[in-house]
């Protein structure tokens, strides 16, 4: 066991090198070149660490990269290329080591946790059983990849989540997803010479938005928040139509249910208004019982491995994590790198955690993988 760790401090000045080229290859999710040439840069060090080329999957003409080894069903690894960083962001928050802190633009999130799941893998000798999927959208919802990672969660026997660690606390537990778009429509008329024909999309809006707001529950941790709001054209016209976005979080499906059935019985105040509604649960919730015979392995073999003590952590985020958990699969979340700053401009990696991390993964995949032959 300890061999591992050690194979893995050894590797660390080319775990870094590999970090800086992921990094500095520039992945927003929107932009469609920038990830295509990023996927090709993950392809070729899953190669070269694997020795096995990906399978390049399309989906809505998006790129994903899938490697099988043997019949790749025991323990699936998970995690995404692309980042929220528009290309360029590399002038003003340049790839850097100092002070022990690793920086720029998805390192957190989460380039540093794919380049340690594929160090993870080349420290092992037998890889039968494990499945890798490397996706490209999933910092704007997995629209394309969702179908896939689903699929891949229902013929496993465990998934294993390469996403950013919690201040190096796994991610034992996740808020579900919900998100809903609401649009009213009103009447317009000339604010000045005939408001009372009007109906006024703008004053039912804000009747909405709080009785939208009413709908969380802080005891059960439930967050309802009312988010973009449009409305009106110009000063002197009674809006005709107005819209808001409305971001849900909870703990659990009956939650998600509840908050979900009260959007869909709101009533509109105004008389001749009418309200469209659309969207609902995006992301089941990743719950404590689906990662906790994962997260007992994970703290026997970081203590077997001499790191320590591992914690395990709640979060309101959510992930692809969700998704596979959603489809039924064991799931441990947050294996990636130990650091802070995901999305904002402090973005950074602790580098002396990184081979313990990625000992972790290997450890983890080695005792589920080796199971099943």
């Amino acid at each position: 066991m300890r061999g591992i760790g050690a194979a893995l401090e050894a590797r660390l000045p080319d775990i870094l090198a590999d970090i800086e080229e992921l990094v500095t290859t520039e992945s927003p999710t929107a932009d469609p070149a920038a990830v295509a040439k990023c996927a090709e840069v993950v392809a070729s060090l899953g190669a070269r660490l694997t020795g096995s080329a990906p399978e390049r999957l399309t989906a809505g003409g998006r790129p994903h990269l899938r490697w099988r080894f043997g019949s790749g069903d025991r323990v699936l690894l998970l995690g995404h290329f692309d980042t929220v960083w528009p290309v360029g962001t590399l002038a003003t928050h340049p790839y850097g080591v100092t002070g022990g802190r690793l920086t720029g633009p998805g390192c957190f999130d989460m380039k540093s946790g794919l380049v340690q799941l594929f160090h993870a893998l080349s420290v092992l000798d037998d890889l039968d059983g494990v499945t890798v999927l490397a996706t490209s959208d999933e910092e704007t919802g997995s629209a394309t990849s969702r179908e896939l990672i689903e699929a891949e969660a229902r013929r496993t026997g465990a998934v294993l989540v390469l996403e950013a660690s919690a201040q190096g606390a796994l991610k034992t537990a996740r808020k579900g997803v919900s998100t809903y778009d609401l649009r009213i429509t009103g009447r317009a008329a000339h604010a000045g010479l005939e408001p009372h024909r009007g109906v006024n999309a703008s004053v039912e809006l804000a009747h909405q938005v709080l009785a939208i707001a009413a709908l969380a529950d802080p005891g059960a941790g439930t967050s309802v928040t009312p988010t973009v709001l449009t409305s009106g054209t110009t000063r002197n016209t009674v809006p005709a139509s107005a819209e808001v976005l409305v971001d849900v979080r909870a703990w659990t499906t009956d939650e998600q249910a509840r908050v979900d059935a009260a959007f869909r019985g709101l009533p509109p105040v105004l008389a001749g208004a009418t309200l469209s509604l659309s969207g609902g649960p995006a992301r089941a919730p990743l719950q404590h019982e689906s990662s906790a015979a994962l997260f007992g392995r994970a703290r026997r073999l970081y203590d077997a491995l001499g790191y320590g003590d591992l914690q395990g952590v709640s979060v309101g985020g959510g992930s692809d994590g969700n998704l596979t958990a959603g489809a039924g699969a064991p799931t441990l979340d947050g294996l990636g790198a130990v650091g802070g700053g995901a999305h904002a401009d402090d973005e950074h990696v602790v580098v002396a955690e990184l081979p313990c991390r990625a000992a972790l993964v290997a450890a983890l995949v080695d005792e589920l993988a080796g199971e099943r032959r």
